[in-house]
């Protein structure tokens, strides 16, 4: 165990993920398969602002609570030149990220340093322009001082990418996680036995055994994860007015939801309750969103510290001297046809994939204005803001 670790739940949860190592996500060779968005630095503040900003070089990056590296490896490959420290509690955890991050050629796409350190206990290691802690903080004794300091190593403007678990959608988790205590299941190869067979067993109309059958049977194959879903030795969990406050102790600001189409009414509701819905302030259409759908298992959203201010693209000649990226989050490219940032079906039309060639040929410093295009302005900055809408061209002003 790291010295100097502040949270009291620190021993016990380390000595579980060297038990299970998480997450089990199989090792390979060569980079880490396809993308996630949210670790990609400059797609992160191109939907929380709309445009990237500039920021010193090199991106700095904390992977806060890195278990086996999946997330890590993602960072690397997707914020080349980035520096990266990512740190964990539990050895054992750490030795499969650093095999992963060995066969993915991860070191040859940023310097990452990978430390056996408690979040708590990293001061004058900031300041971060991004910071990504996904499953972490609800495994402390003591969550907000894990927020604080996180808080405190972020710079001015930059973003903190959280992930959470939420009430609604954990109650047959929860009630699962009761029973296995109580028949005496532990954190261990034997209450990993028990509750697998516990599972299984269960009348088949049983809620909880059709809940984990239908929803989570897949993500729980791995025995890491089933460990980490039903033995998990210490946990927390929110709804949204708690998650509000939670934050907000922290004096960070909320920057928005980073799967937000989850928390949009029109995904439940249509005709007079929709509109009814799209009348009410942002947060009460969560709170409704929240109310209809007990299937919300967690929380993933970003912070910011400090206010972000929004990018504002209406005039032509804002958008011809900005600096385009194109989003490097899209299976398929160069096409028309591809998988757009949340592996959504796209269908490019023909002036749009031309814009975006025209991009990669040029590079990141050339204003659209000047890129080898025979249009005139209006269309480019037409062509360039539908583009952004779609989070499939980034800008910097």
């Amino acid at each position: 165990m790291p010295e100097g670790s502040t949270d009291a739940a620190t021993p016990v949860v380390s000595a579980f993920y060297d038990r299970f190592p998480y997450p089990g996500d199989p090792l390979q060779d060569g980079p880490p398969p396809g993308y996630n968005w949210r670790w990609c630095v400059p797609c992160a503040y191109g939907v929380c602002t709309g445009a990237v900003p500039e920021w010193p070089e090199p991106l700095r990056i904390l992977d806060a609570g890195c278990g086996t590296g999946v997330s890590t490896d993602y960072l690397a490959h997707l914020n080349p030149g980035a520096e990266i420290l990512a740190v964990d509690i539990s050895p054992g955890t750490l030795e499969v990220a650093r095999e992963r991050l060995r066969r993915s050629g991860a070191a040859g796409r940023a310097s990452v340093r990978i430390e056996q350190r408690s979040l708590l206990d990293l001061a004058g290691e900031g300041p971060f322009d991004y910071i990504n802690s996904v499953g972490v903080l609800h495994h402390l004794k003591q969550p907000q001082a894990g927020l604080r300091a996180l808080a405190e190593l972020l710079r001015q403007g930059g973003l903190l990418h959280l992930f959470l678990y939420a009430d609604g959608g954990r109650w047959e988790i929860h009630r699962t996680q009761r029973a296995l205590t109580l028949v005496g299941a532990g954190a261990d190869g034997e209450g990993l036995r028990l509750g697998r067979e516990l599972l299984a067993s269960l009348p088949e109309r049983n809620r909880l055994r059709r809940h984990h059958e239908q929803r989570w049977a897949l993500d729980t194959a791995a025995d890491a994860n089933f460990a980490d879903m039903y033995l998990h030795p210490q946990e927390s969990s929110y709804d949204l007015d708690r998650l509000f406050a939670f934050v907000a102790a922290a004096d960070l600001q909320f920057a928005g939801f980073s799967n937000p189409q989850v928390w949009d009414p029109a995904r439940l509701l249509e005709g007079e309750l929709l509109e009814r819905a799209r009348a009410l302030p942002k947060r009460e259409q969560w709170q409704l969103v929240e109310a209809l759908d007990p299937d919300i298992s967690h929380f993933e959203f970003f912070l910011s510290q400090g206010e972000l201010a929004a990018a504002d693209w209406s005039r032509d000649q804002v958008v011809l001297a900005a600096r385009g990226q194109r989003n490097p989050c899209l299976w398929g490219w160069p096409g028309s046809s591809l998988l757009g940032p949340d592996l959504e079906p796209l269908n490019l039309e023909p002036e749009a994939v031309a814009l975006l060639q025209a991009i990669d040929a040029a590079g990141a410093d050339t204003p659209l204005g000047e890129l080898d295009l025979d249009w005139a302005p209006e269309p480019l900055a037409a062509v360039a803001r539908g583009l952004v809408s779609r989070q499939l061209l980034l800008l910097r002003p």
